[in-house]
């Protein structure tokens, strides 16, 4: 028997460590880089919101959002049972329970399930305000998304505001309900913030 197997397996895993060593390496530096929403987990628990301090309807949508959060629902609940992302149903589905339901500008019905769609709902209803417009976000506020980032369009709740930097909660990010911080003035993703009040 030939001595050359054991140092070709040994090589080969040395070589096999290696690789894996250098995309672990790579994937981390990726993951510093990406704002978190972009991240397969939730990059913090669900924050601690003195409702108290809410408008009833504010305070409904933080329960409804803790709530969904931790009973992790299949995105079909939110969409009527059909497949498809579901970011729109969820803002939409929480909106309805919290009595402050939608109105889908082509159908009128409380489902809006895409995101421009629920960007043109805002619009109509003197709602959407561009980001760099001076309007600071409030908890139950609506961030809307565009393409431009590599997950595509999305839009998720603020639960929480501290300056410049919001945390939001969302469905259909990574498959689940999570929440995020976002800086949403310098975000270049964020293109507007829906208001809850009027």
């Amino acid at each position: 028997m030939s001595t050359l197997a054991p140092t070709r397996r040994r090589r080969t895993a040395l070589w096999i460590a290696a690789v894996v060593a250098v995309i672990a390496v790579v994937a981390a530096g990726v993951a510093l880089m990406l704002p978190s929403r972009y991240l397969p987990w939730d990059t913090t628990a669900f924050p601690d919101v003195d409702t108290s301090v809410l408008s009833a309807d504010q305070a409904k949508i933080v329960e409804l959002l803790e709530a969904e959060h931790r009973d992790q629902r299949p995105g079909t609940f939110y969409a009527e049972g059909i497949e498809e992302p579901w970011c729109a149903d969820f803002v939409s589905w929480v909106m309805r329970e919290a009595g402050r339901p939608l109105s889908n500008p082509n159908s009128g019905h409380w489902r809006i399930p895409g995101v421009y769609t629920l960007q043109e709902y805002y619009q109509s209803q003197g709602r959407f305000e561009e980001v760099g417009g001076g309007y600071v976000p409030t908890v139950g506020d609506v961030v809307l998304y565009d393409n431009s980032s590599w997950v595509g369009q999305h839009t998720n709740f603020v639960v929480a505001v501290d300056g410049d930097t919001v945390t939001t909660v969302g469905g259909n990010e990574f498959g689940r309900i999570r929440v995020h911080t976002v800086d949403w003035a310098s975000d270049s993703a964020v293109v507007g913030i829906g208001r809850l009040e009027a």
